[in-house]
């Protein structure tokens, strides 16, 4: 054997050993972006800057929250599906991103069950249905009543169209067997300004948005759209209990990585962060916000959305939602 050869193999075997070494490199070894589709403010930028310096002072690198807006949250999340899947780089998405408006506009972002993975659930935002003092209803049963003698005379109103509290109008609609008209809002705000006056009859509002309206006796809540009620108002009944069978809504908020992103770091990330969201200074204070911490594993969050697409793609083709 040459000198050649023999250098060549010995170098060979050197790569061979050092390449267990570089897939386990320490992570993060770099500033990390979690990129919020949306505007400064909203409850997935607020979420992400709340785990951001605690991320920061549990793994000792830089977590740095972005916003990128623009198309309904599609821009941000086309920059992350297509960025690098490196674990520098996650993405902060919600019900109406990541599943609702994928199919109400297909086509115009990558299907997200392809292109990401993942890391955890993060919050639930409870929607609560809720209705005008005009409409002279106290419980759920007296509203369907109400609706089913008067069929296509009520309104329920939306923060916009393809959206969480849109397509909760739309599955209520149908399970109940009742015919209410959509009316979209630009935002929860100036819906929940004309339910008050009495200009729309019901809608399914945030829980912290409806709640001081309703406890200063302005509009009624009847019910809220989860799977269970909501810790922070336990004595609301659900949806399903008070009358609906079947009905259930979630407004969630979760963190996911480009799809690539080697397992490992998926798996830290996911147990870095719902070691976080268990904390109880951290559940405090997504409580005062409205929200409701809800950690998941990797797998069960890639199943969870899958059933989403399998609930809503049916809702939303029935009810001929197409974007606007």
């Amino acid at each position: 054997m040459t000198k050649t050869t023999r250098r060549g193999l010995l170098a060979a075997s050197g790569a061979m050993l050092a390449m267990p070494a570089l897939a386990q490199r320490p992570w993060p070894d770099r500033p990390v972006t979690l990129l919020v589709p949306y505007a400064a403010g909203g409850s997935n930028d607020v979420v992400a800057r709340l785990l951001a310096p605690r991320l920061q002072a549990v793994l000792g690198q830089s977590f740095v929250v972005e916003n990128r807006t623009g198309a309904g949250g599609a821009i941000g999340t086309a920059a992350v599906a297509r960025g690098p899947a490196d674990g520098t780089l996650f993405l902060v998405s919600s019900a109406s991103n990541h599943v609702m408006n994928p199919i109400v506009s297909p086509g115009h972002t990558p299907d997200p069950r392809e292109v990401f993975a993942g890391v955890s659930m993060l919050v639930d935002v409870p929607l609560a249905l809720t209705v005008a003092n005009k409409l002279g209803v106290t419980d759920l049963p007296g509203l369907l009543a109400l609706l089913r003698r008067e069929p296509g005379r009520h309104s329920f109103a939306s923060s916009g169209v393809g959206g969480s509290q849109h397509l909760a109008g739309e599955l209520f609609a149908m399970k109940a067997g009742v015919d209410i008209v959509h009316v979209p809002y630009r935002g929860g705000g100036p819906a929940l300004n004309d339910l008050v006056a009495g200009q729309v009859s019901l809608a399914f509002l945030n829980l912290p948005t409806a709640l001081p309206q309703a406890e200063a006796g302005t509009v009624k809540i009847l019910a809220v759209a989860g799977e269970r009620r909501s810790a922070l108002k336990p004595d609301i009944a659900t949806v399903a209990e008070a009358g609906v069978p079947g009905f259930a809504v979630r407004s969630w908020t979760a963190l996911f990585a480009p799809r690539a992103t080697p397992p490992d770091i998926i798996s830290r990330f996911s147990a870095v962060v719902r070691d976080l969201l268990t904390d109880p200074a951290v559940k405090a204070r997504l409580a005062e916000l409205g929200t409701e911490a809800e950690p998941s594993e990797p797998a069960a969050l890639d199943s969870f959305v899958r059933g989403e697409f399998g609930l809503w793609e049916p809702v939303i083709r029935a009810a001929k939602v197409t974007a606007q």
